[in-house]
């Protein structure tokens, strides 16, 4: 049978994921030929190929994309046990990966960074802001520990710890502030602005103003949801936006913020990690951390 490494199934995923061995070897801090060398070796125990080379791009066999799959798991399950372990003996202390979509992250992460460095100050957090898609997969894969997102994700693998729930509010230039507040139905009609795909609060708007989610594109979306109450400021339409966002964005833009009248919408947020991680208890202290940072806020 053959002899295989954690060093090398650490680098073949280094190079599946990156399909190139300059950027592969960086990410893995050593040489390229080193690296190279160490491919060569699990291919020759292997005896099949894993990657596809030419003077273009490398890519994966089919062998070697039914075994990027399984060596991420024996990775990740290889990094649990670690987990597993550090845990048992220090606690909430070391290494955690947090991913947080971008229309939390600037609003809620202040608060819960200072909470966390209070509360666990043996805790080294690594932040990665993006999209729940991404999140998603990047948890999925083992490369972030744990999510903040707005549920549900209805991935069967995760668990799903609700934290809070919270409003949208509209957003509308100052010289409607004497208007009555527009049914949702009849937002598109006000030009409604929102972020651009990929953001599941853009689906989560649409959604509440009965609007399909694959909108007709005015080239009027924004990247952020400070770059919508700019647009909305200059004139250029309303939007809405989370209830969190309001002190942030809003004091100097030149804005109109409102609740609607009646049926309100809301989104939940919550806290995803995989049901295998060994982390459990540990991130459920961090859910309650989160919703003492965002009680405090609204306080």
């Amino acid at each position: 049978m053959t002899n295989l490494t954690l060093r090398q199934l650490r680098y073949f995923e280094a190079l599946a994921q990156h399909r190139h061995f300059g950027r592969a070897a960086d990410a893995c801090a050593i040489s390229q030929p080193a690296l190279s060398v160490q491919i060569k070796e699990l291919e020759e125990d292997l005896g099949v190929p894993l990657f596809e080379r030419n003077a273009r791009q490398i890519r994966l066999t089919a062998f070697g994309e039914d075994m990027a799959s399984r060596v991420r798991d024996v990775l990740r399950g290889v990094e649990e046990i670690g987990e597993m372990a550090r845990m048992s003996q220090t606690g909430l202390a070391g290494r955690l990966r947090l991913g947080v979509i971008p229309t939390i992250a600037p609003y809620l992460l202040p608060n819960l960074l200072r909470r966390l460095q209070n509360d666990f100050p043996d805790l080294v957090l690594h932040v990665r802001e993006t999209m729940t898609a991404t999140l998603i997969e990047e948890l999925r894969q083992g490369r972030i520990d744990t999510a903040i997102v707005a549920l549900p994700v209805s991935e069967p693998t995760f668990v799903e710890r609700p934290l809070f729930s919270e409003r949208f509010v509209l957003v509308r230039p100052q010289s409607e502030a004497d208007h009555p507040v527009p049914r949702p139905e009849n937002l598109e009609r006000e030009r409604l602005l929102l972020l651009e795909e990929g953001h599941c609060f853009r689906d989560q708007a649409l959604s509440f103003c009965g609007l399909p989610t694959a909108r007709t594109h005015e080239g009027l979306d924004g990247s952020s949801l400070s770059t919508l109450v700019q647009m909305v400021g200059a004139g250029l339409g309303v939007t809405l936006i989370p209830e969190m966002a309001v002190p942030v964005e809003t004091p100097t833009a030149g804005v109109s913020v409102d609740q609607f009248k009646g049926r309100e919408p809301t989104r939940d947020i919550g806290m995803i990690w995989r049901k295998s991680s060994p982390l459990g208890p540990q991130l459920e202290k961090i859910g309650y951390a989160v919703q003492s940072s965002a009680a405090a806020r609204r306080n």
